[in-house]
C-alpha cells in the first residue's frame, strides 16, 4: 500500500476538514457582510437623492405653464460642472425643460434615455448605471396651477465614486479581519481538537502498557464517550487472559492426568508379564491417554459442567481407578476401606468424574502411610464422595492453600500441585463444594459434594 492511499488519523481528517469548511464559511461571511453594507451605502446614497429631489420641488415654480427654477439652488453641487449630482427635468411628452449647470458635461445619449413613462405619480425608482459610474434617482409629479395640471419627472444623477471608494476600503480591512479570526479559528480548532482527542491517546497508552506487561486492565479515567469502548475492551482482555489461562491449565492438567497411564505402563514392564498380557495392559492404557487428550481439549473449550439427562454410577469408576492405583503404588500397597451405596449415581460427564475421583484418590495413596477410605452416599439429589487417608494430615490454615493451583505443602514427594486445583475446577464447574478436613485416622479427608441421581447397575 502506497502512502497516498495510508488511512488519516482523526487529527488528520478534522484539520483537512476545518481547513476546508472554516475558510469557506468566512469567504461566505465575508460576502454576505460585503453585500450588507454595499445596500447601507446604496439606500443613504438613495435617500441623499430624494432629499435632492425635494430641494428641487421646493425651487419649482410654474408659471404660464412654463417652469422656472432660480439660478442658485439650496444644493450648490448642481451649480457646479462636474460636481458628481445632476439633475434634469423633463416633461410628461418627454422634453427637457430643465437641467443643472454640473451636467453639461454629460453625454447627450444619456440625457436622452432618462425619460420614462413607466413611473406614475406617488412611485419612486433608483437604480445603479455602472457603465456610466451612476446612481439615478427619478420621481414623476404632478403640478397643478390656475392654467391647469402639468406633469413632471424629476431625475437625480449622482457619482458612485464615494459608495466605490468606500467599498473598496471596507473590502480591504473586511479581508484584513476575516483573515486573521479565520487564522485564529484554525488555531483554536487544533488545540480544541488536540484536547478532544487526548483521551483517545491515553487510551491508546494504555493500550501499550497492557501489551508491556505493566498492567492488566484500562483502568484510566475517559470520558463517557469512551467509557463504554474501555469497558468492552477490558471485559475482551479479560475474556482472552482467562481463555489463555485455561488453555495454560489444560496442559498443566494433561500432563498430569497422563501421569497414572505412564505409570501403569511403566509398571507393568517391571512385572514380568507375558507378551500378550502386556500388550493388553498397554492398549488399555493407550486407550486411557487417548480418552484423557480427548476429555482436557474438551475442557478447554467449555466454561460450564451440564447435567447429563443419564447419571453415571459411581461404584464401577470408584473400583476401576482402585485397580489402576494398585498397579501404580505396587511397592507401597494400601488398605482400602469402601463404603459405596449401589444405588449412588452423578449426574454429570463420567470423564470429570474420573478425573476429579482420580485425583483425590491419587493423593490418598500418595501421602497416606497404610490406610485409604473412599465413601459414596447419595441424599435425594445431591451426590457426598468421601476420601481420606491416614498420612500426617493438613493444618486448618493450609486447607484452603492447597487447593490453589501450584500449591504444595509436601515438596518432598513429586508432584505438580495441580492435581487438587483440577479438582476445584470441575467442582466449581457444577456448582458443588469441596471442604477439606481431619480424618478418623488423623489423615487428610476431602468432602465433596456434587448434583447426583439414583442409578441401576443391572445392564
Amino acid at each position: 500500500m502506497s502512502d497516498s492511499t495510508l488511512p488519516l488519523s482523526l487529527r488528520g481528517r478534522l484539520l483537512r476538514a476545518s481547513a476546508i469548511i472554516l475558510p469557506l464559511v468566512i469567504v461566505l461571511a465575508g460576502l454576505a457582510l460585503l453585500k450588507a453594507f454595499n445596500s447601507s451605502l446604496e439606500n443613504a446614497e438613495a435617500s441623499q437623492a430624494r432629499l435632492q429631489v425635494y430641494l428641487l420641488l421646493g425651487a419649482i415654480d410654474v408659471q404660464d405653464g412654463r417652469l422656472e427654477l432660480p439660478d442658485h439652488l439650496l444644493d450648490p453641487g448642481f451649480s457646479r460642472l462636474n460636481s458628481g449630482v445632476y439633475g434634469f427635468i423633463h416633461g410628461e411628452d418627454g422634453r427637457l425643460f430643465w437641467r443643472s449647470r454640473s451636467s453639461q458635461a454629460l453625454p447627450a445619449e444619456l440625457v436622452q434615455r432618462l425619460p420614462s413613462r413607466a413611473l406614475q405619480p406617488g412611485q419612486s425608482l433608483f437604480s445603479h448605471l455602472p457603465e456610466q459610474k451612476l446612481y439615478l434617482f427619478q420621481y414623476p409629479v404632478i403640478w397643478e396651477s390656475g392654467s391647469g395640471e402639468a406633469r413632471f419627472l424629476i431625475s437625480v444623477l449622482r457619482s458612485d465614486e464615494q459608495i466605490r471608494s468606500e467599498m473598496k476600503e471596507f473590502s480591504r480591512q473586511l479581508l484584513g479581519w476575516l483573515s486573521a479570526i479565520c487564522l485564529v479559528a484554525l488555531l483554536a480548532q487544533y488545540f480544541i481538537m488536540r484536547w478532544g482527542l487526548r483521551p483517545l491517546d491515553l487510551l491508546a497508552r494504555d493500550l501499550q502498557r497492557i501489551e508491556a506487561g505493566e498492567t492488566d486492565s484500562l483502568d484510566g479515567r475517559y470520558p463517557v464517550e469512551v467509557q463504554g469502548v474501555t469497558d468492552s475492551l477490558n471485559r475482551l482482555i479479560e475474556t482472552e487472559r482467562r481463555q489463555r489461562e485455561r488453555y495454560r491449565n489444560t496442559l498443566g492438567d494433561l500432563a498430569h492426568s497422563l501421569k497414572t497411564p505412564l505409570a501403569v505402563i511403566r509398571g507393568a514392564g517391571d512385572e514380568g508379564q507375558d507378551a500378550e498380557s502386556y500388550r493388553r495392559q498397554v492398549d488399555e492404557q493407550a486407550l486411557r491417554m487417548q480418552q484423557i487428550v480427548q476429555y482436557q481439549l474438551a475442557r478447554a473449550v467449555k466454561s460450564q459442567g451440564q447435567a447429563l439427562a443419564r447419571a453415571i454410577p459411581v461404584q464401577p469408576v470408584v473400583e476401576r481407578l482402585l485397580g489402576v492405583m494398585k498397579k501404580v503404588y505396587a511397592d507401597t500397597p494400601r488398605q482400602v476401606e469402601l463404603s459405596l451405596e449401589p444405588g449412588a449415581g452423578f449426574a454429570g460427564d463420567e470423564r470429570d468424574l474420573m478425573e476429579l475421583l482420580g485425583n483425590l484418590i491419587d493423593n490418598a495413596y500418595k501421602y497416606g502411610a497404610r490406610r485409604v477410605g473412599v465413601e459414596v452416599q447419595l441424599e435425594g439429589d445431591t451426590l457426598h464422595l468421601s476420601v481420606s487417608d491416614d498420612g500426617q494430615g493438613i493444618a486448618p490454615e493450609q486447607r484452603q492453600v492447597i487447593l490453589e493451583r501450584g500449591a504444595r505443602l509436601d515438596t518432598r514427594t513429586p508432584g505438580q500441585g495441580i492435581g487438587l486445583a483440577v479438582a476445584v475446577d470441575i467442582v466449581s464447574s457444577y456448582d458443588g463444594a469441596l471442604e477439606v478436613s481431619e480424618s478418623r485416622w488423623q489423615g487428610a479427608c476431602f468432602r465433596v459434594t456434587l448434583p447426583g441421581a439414583p442409578v441401576s447397575l443391572k445392564s
